[in-house]
């Protein structure tokens, strides 16, 4: 990776054939024909070893979720990824839904619940707002960490393990090589984490896990 400026080059030769952990990104758009950004994102995706690829609102268009295969999933991956917009300081609709289904009592939590004890959880995010939009004297008066603790207060009560978000702000205004060099450092960091190269203790006290220095790793 190379600095040019203010800005890194990320468009890096990446190895996906040999990873230690599984990673199911749950990817949650109701109008991705209208997003050129996570278009973009997440093009690829399905094609990195150790990365499962799952487009709700494309496998569940009329909203039956299928519980059991979703419970199935889920224990078979390592890492679990929330992969959406920022709909209204939360998340669309549909994936709000599989929460309130797929992690269910006895089975995500309680005395018996823990199918998800231990795992690695990431929220990318993307939104059309500015970063410092997101600060207490912003526009919105709360920071993006403190819209996410209903779902942090979840990914806790579960056993989970819980990231920094990754977080993509501006996308209404954002250039193409910017859009680029985040696409690449996603795919960087799910590399590391496909890789259990992340130490989690060096990244838990980022605001966002677009901070983390990959030149360091």
């Amino acid at each position: 990776m190379k600095n040019q400026g203010n800005h890194y080059n990320f468009s890096i030769s990446i190895d996906y054939n040999t990873t230690s952990m599984k990673i199911l990104i749950l990817f949650a758009h109701p109008a991705l024909h209208k997003s050129n950004i996570n278009r973009h994102l997440i093009d690829g995706l399905d094609k990195i070893e150790g990365v499962t690829f799952h487009d709700l609102y494309e496998v569940y268009p009329d909203y039956d979720i299928d519980i059991k295969a979703e419970q199935k999933l889920l224990t078979e991956h390592d890492c679990i990824i929330f992969h959406h917009p920022m709909y209204w300081y939360s998340m669309p609709a549909l994936l709000k839904e599989w929460m309130d289904l797929v992690l269910s009592h006895g089975w995500a939590y309680g005395s018996e619940g823990t199918a998800l004890k231990g795992k690695l959880f990431l929220s990318v995010l993307t939104t059309g707002g500015p970063r410092q939009a997101f600060l207490p004297t912003g526009l919105h008066k709360h920071t993006v960490n403190e819209l996410l603790v209903p779902l942090d207060l979840t990914v806790r009560r579960c056993g989970m393990i819980g990231l920094p978000p990754f977080v993509i702000h501006g996308t209404y205004a954002m250039e193409f090589e910017e859009l680029n060099m985040l696409k690449d450092k996603y795919r960087m960091l799910l590399k590391l984490i496909a890789d259990d190269v992340l130490i989690v203790e060096e990244v838990s006290s980022l605001e966002y896990l677009n901070d983390y220095n990959l030149l360091e790793v």
